[in-house]
């Protein structure tokens, strides 16, 4: 176990107001979906949005430190573990929105499936989020990290978000519009650290298709999505696409693909995926970055950013 953050004030008081649905030692593999990563001291499961603006609210105004998740996508969770409270985010309720209007809209909590999103809007004739169909994470990380895919992305279709903050230390709720994440690529004001908020509901816009001719660009999208992507336990892109280029390539051009550490793989089919082969860790997976970024440093000058986020006691883990 890693050095604790918590104090006992807070480990009491996290007791008091959450009771059993506090769950201690919580391994967190389960929750990734390239399935590696250590212990969290305590865990949350937030069911609906009024349970997670509940539970952030809370340890906000207790100071309790706390990392906060949904599908576990794009995030690289240390075998060591998480000290922090890490909170679950699981409020999944889709609406549809103006249906029979020519510009329809649909709204879901930020713990809904964003490729299932995508797919429902579909099944109604709603075009704009085919990209999406194949996109592992959850509504509110989408739109934090500025999701996106084969030329589109978040801040294309978000129309509105529902967020939590502090605004002159007070908790409240706002509603922000796509400006207001002054989103770049894949990032937003919330990802930098600027204004530390949580997401709590999205609406996009879309227009009126049909279901046939909306599943028909989806059957498309996910056969480019196969043919180009790996098929596996897989963070998705791993690095962020240098100005003019492609991580992807780079590593391709390094030599890297098929490169394996432990049970990870710098994917033969796409060099900016690795996979978890069964028995990885999040060491290997490391190393593995570490390697490309060294080998595309050393051959092209060139810095490859990571697109996905560690979490953890990544502290210890280096150190080990």
């Amino acid at each position: 176990m890693g050095t604790p953050v918590l104090t006992e004030n807070h480990r009491e008081a996290l007791i008091a107001h959450f009771g059993p649905r506090l769950k201690v030692d919580q391994m967190m593999g389960r929750f990734s979906v390239i399935q590696v990563g250590g212990p969290a001291d305590y865990l949350i499961l937030a069911g609906t949005s009024q349970e997670l603006e509940d539970s952030v609210s809370f340890l906000w105004e207790k100071n309790i430190p706390y990392i906060l998740l949904g599908g576990g996508a794009n995030t690289l969770i240390s075998d060591i573990g998480i000290r922090e409270v890490v909170v679950i985010n699981r409020a999944k309720e889709i609406k549809y929105i103006d249906d029979n209007s020519e510009s329809p809209s649909i709204w879901a909590e930020s713990g809904a499936s964003f490729g299932k999103l995508a797919r429902l809007a579909g099944s109604k004739g709603w075009s704009g989020l085919e990209w999406s169909a194949g996109i592992p994470g959850t509504v509110g990380g989408a739109v934090v990290n500025n999701a996106g895919a084969f030329g589109s992305s978040v801040s294309e279709k978000l129309v509105m978000a529902e967020i939590l903050h502090r605004v002159d230390d007070k908790i409240q709720r706002s509603t922000w519009s796509v400006a207001n994440f002054e989103y770049e690529y894949r990032t937003s004001v919330i990802k930098a650290g600027k204004n530390p908020a949580v997401v709590l509901n999205a609406t996009f816009g879309l227009e009126q298709s049909t279901p046939e001719e909306v599943k028909k660009k989806i059957s498309e999208i996910s056969e480019k999505r196969q043919s180009s992507q790996p098929q596996g336990a897989s963070l998705g892109s791993m690095f962020k696409n240098p100005p003019g280029d492609y991580s992807g390539r780079l590593i391709e051009e390094a030599g890297l693909k098929g490169t394996r550490i432990g049970d990870v793989e710098i994917s033969l089919v796409h060099g900016n995926f690795f996979l978890n082969h069964g028995n990885g860790t999040a060491k290997d997976i490391s190393a593995l970055i570490k390697l490309a970024q060294k080998e595309v440093k050393d051959q092209f000058g060139v810095d490859l950013e990571l697109e996905i986020q560690l979490i953890g006691d990544w502290n210890q883990e280096i150190n080990d």
